[in-house]
């Protein structure tokens, strides 16, 4: 548990509050978001987070070998460099104690308002502001920001039976570190980023460990290792020398994403190195036709390990290539028939990516909820603005995921634009807000979805979490970060309707709203 655990739990004296921004989530988004709130000079906000301390998913998902498959030095903030990462690819602890600093750093704890989940948000349309009830209270604001994040809410799928399992059944991202596996009979469900880092972290432990894989992903070796004492007094005494580090890992990404997004074709070169990565480990052909894929690399994300191939290969390890079906008491039942007794079994079976938890929960103007107005698959203006939800801004929203990069890079490029969305409001004047024109949102969706087409994503040959229950590919931004960072360097208010309060005043923003402001579809 996180030193500050418990401070400013004054989050219950918030009934009724009015605030100009109201913060949900306190992951990357949601405190990158605080912070540069601050640095625009807006102080009025609060930021709600249903548990007791940030982090976000690095609070959550704190299984056995835990860590990060982007180097540390790109998953950070670059207005908050560390130089004392002390490994390339670093561990969950390293990363959750990054997000405490940064709380501290920038003097956001008072903002915080724990232990209070969001329930419902409605948009009044006479008061043009949000009225947000959480388990802690109430409050209003103008602005929303949704930040909780795409890898908030674990999916566990519905097996027949599981009710009647007498052993213990976890989520890799609910963790029970109070059950030990030891010399016990495991059920790994699953083969994602988190199973293949949760398998060779227990296989020396438990007696029988049976892994249920639908679909072989892709795994290149984890170049990962110690940064020197020499490296991290370097990067502190010289920053520029860690700037230049994170340039250089993220120029590589920019060049490598062309063959994800335009020439899919030109990735046989990589699958020849995946292939050689798992035939050093795997010298059982019986095995390795089981582990390996039969799609394009790069069409699921491409996982990075150099212990999970050497972990399969051991004795006590089980591959059934066939998903998890049905449990029968404590015997699991594969959908080839497969069978097996097992003591415990984990769920490394993702989140609710295509479908946000969270747009259950938030009411727009014409009553609809936000999962109402996206059951034919999610879109969002630039990714952060719906149609029919004024000033709510998602962080991560319908296509800003990436493939091979970092999400800091891409939730930065969001919170310019948030600040930019909050910079707008202000010159408009009086009470006002924005609501995204259906006929933008649709031109932005049609751009993006026919990008998609040629991305590995789409043509890759494989059914990935990427794709929403349609097909549709709503997650992934079919581009390089620098595109999106330069489209939503400013907020356009032609692709937004101008809402006025009745009776509302203010000269600027009646000019705005005077001013021609459709787009065509």
């Amino acid at each position: 548990m996180a030193e500050h655990e418990h401070e400013h739990e004054h989050e219950h004296g918030h009934e009724d509050r009015h605030v100009r921004v109201a913060v949900i989530g306190s992951g990357f988004g949601g405190l990158g978001a605080a912070v540069r709130l601050r640095r625009e000079g807006i102080t009025d906000f609060v930021v709600l987070e249903r548990a007791g301390s940030v982090g976000g998913t690095w609070r959550d998902n704190s299984y056995p070998g835990c860590a990060c498959d982007v180097p540390s030095h790109l998953y950070s903030f670059s207005f908050a460099p560390n130089p004392d990462w002390p490994r390339t690819f670093s561990g969950q602890e390293h990363i959750r104690a990054y997000l405490e600093h940064v709380t501290d750093v920038f003097g956001l704890r008072p903002h915080l308002r724990f232990h209070s989940e969001v329930t419902r948000t409605t948009w009044d349309a006479e008061k043009l502001r949000w009225d947000i009830e959480t388990t802690s209270g109430n409050l209003s604001a103008d602005v929303v920001v949704g930040a909780t994040g795409p890898l908030s809410e674990p999916k566990v799928p519905d097996i027949p039976g599981l009710d009647s399992f007498p052993g213990k059944v976890f989520h890799s991202a609910r963790w029970d570190h109070d059950h030990d596996l030891a010399g016990k009979r495991v059920a790994v469900v699953g083969t994602g980023a988190s199973a293949i880092q949760i398998v060779p972290s227990i296989q020396p432990e438990v007696a029988r460990l049976t892994l249920f894989q639908r679909t072989p992903p892709w795994v290149m070796p984890r170049v990962d290792r110690e940064i020197s004492g020499v490296e991290r007094r370097m990067h502190r005494a010289l920053p520029p020398t860690a700037r230049l580090r994170r340039g250089l890992l993220w120029g590589i990404r920019e060049l490598q994403v062309q063959a994800f997004t335009r020439h899919p074709g030109q990735l046989g070169f990589v699958e020849r190195l995946a292939e050689l990565n798992m035939s050093r480990a795997i010298k059982d052909p019986e095995l390795r036709a089981k582990l390996t894929p039969d799609y394009r690399i790069g069409c699921k994300r491409i996982l990075l390990s150099s212990t999970y191939y050497p972990a399969l290969a051991q004795d006590n390890v089980d591959v059934v290539a066939s998903g998890l079906s049905e449990v029968r008491e404590s015997t699991v039942v594969a959908a080839d028939g497969t069978e097996a007794e097992v003591d415990a079994i984990v769920f490394g079976t993702g989140f609710h990516v295509t479908d946000m938890p969270i747009a259950e929960r938030v009411v727009g103007v014409d009553g609809r909820t936000l999962a109402e107005s996206w059951k034919d698959g999610m879109s969002a203006l630039r990714g952060a603005s719906a149609a029919g939800f004024p000033n709510w801004m998602t962080i991560i929203g319908p296509n800003t995921g990436l493939g091979n990069s970092s999400m800091i890079l891409m939730i930065e490029s969001q919170l310019n634009y948030l600040a930019d969305y909050l910079r707008q409001l202000s010159v408009l004047g009086g009470r006002a807000a924005l609501d995204a024109r259906p006929s933008a949102v649709n031109a932005w969706n049609r751009t993006v979805q026919e990008r998609m087409k040629r991305t590995v994503w789409n043509t890759g040959g494989c059914t990935s979490w990427y794709l929403d229950a349609g097909g549709r590919n709503t997650t992934v931004w079919p581009g390089t970060t620098t595109e999106f960072r330069q489209a939503t360097r400013r907020v356009d208010l032609a692709e937004y309707q101008v809402l006025r309060a009745p009776g509302s005043q203010g000269a600027a923003g009646r000019a705005a709203a005077r001013r021609p402001v459709e787009v065509d579809a």
